[in-house]
């Protein structure tokens, strides 16, 4: 019997020193030969059929190691500066064998419309977001380790520095009159900005009493300078009290601003 308790004691001590040595040999030749690192954030150059932008962050793995990396995982969060989170993505790979190098392009699906539906400002001012990084493996498919960075990068509004400038009249005929209100904005969003531009106008009772549109086209990262225009008959110009703007696109609906008419 004590013999028996003698060969189960030196067989347990022998399994704990053999689980010590291979775990230091993992984590060894994990620090030594193992590489991993993240690339520069790819932004899309337009949007999707749904509204969507694509993010890709590519990380390369080099395992020169003795042993096979299992469970790699990458989780991405997408945040504004006020903590905010936009959007979680999530990439998985079960096995990295030994002696290979692996280039993962993880990638963080982003949906514009409900952004902007949440966040109007983003709209009309750059700003920028934080991109916090995880990711997490398992050293010879056993040991677990994690690592994590952060990321920043600026989103760019589609209606920067919008300006509304004050209305002008022109006589088109004895009956009527062309209002035009200068509009322009930067668009340093990825996407164009096109849609129609609806003025709206209102009478000293606040009742709308006109609106017409006026299409507008705005190509990524250029500076657009236009007119929203709309045609009023002279005997009811005198009753004019204010002018709305709203803008329509496949992304956004939005009232940009207002002026009040003399």
């Amino acid at each position: 019997m004590k013999a028996a308790i003698r060969m189960i004691s030196i067989a347990t001590a022998l399994f704990w020193i053999f689980l010590a040595a291979f775990t230091v040999s993992a984590v060894y030749s994990f620090i030594k030969d193992v590489r991993f690192s993240f690339g520069e954030l790819e932004m899309p150059t337009n949007l999707t059929e749904e509204n969507e932008i694509v993010l890709c962050l590519p990380i390369t793995v080099e395992n020169k190691g003795l042993f096979n990396i299992g469970s790699f995982n990458v989780t991405t969060e997408i945040s504004d500066l006020e903590g905010l989170v936009i959007a979680r993505g999530n990439t998985c790979i079960p096995v990295i064998s030994r002696n290979t190098f692996v280039t993962v392009r993880h990638n963080i699906t982003v949906n514009v419309e409900e952004l902007f539906q949440e966040n109007t400002n983003m709209i009309f001012n750059d700003t920028t977001l934080l991109l916090y990084e995880a990711v997490g493996m398992s050293v010879a498919e056993v040991i677990p380790f994690t690592a994590s960075t952060n990321i920043t990068f600026t989103w760019g509004a589609p209606l920067y520095n919008l300006e509304i400038g004050e209305p002008e009249y022109v006589a088109v005929n004895r009956t009527h009159t062309l209002i035009r209100t200068p509009i322009s904005f930067e668009n340093h969003a990825f996407f164009d900005v096109v849609g129609n531009l609806a003025t709206r106008m209102y009478d000293s009772e606040n009742v709308m009493v006109g609106e017409a549109q006026t299409v507008i086209e705005a190509p990524s990262q250029t500076f657009y300078s236009g007119y929203a225009e709309i045609c009023v008959k002279n005997a009811v110009l005198p009753s004019i009290r204010r002018l709305e703007f709203h803008l329509q696109t496949p992304i956004f609906n939005i009232k940009i601003g207002e002026v009040n008419v003399d």
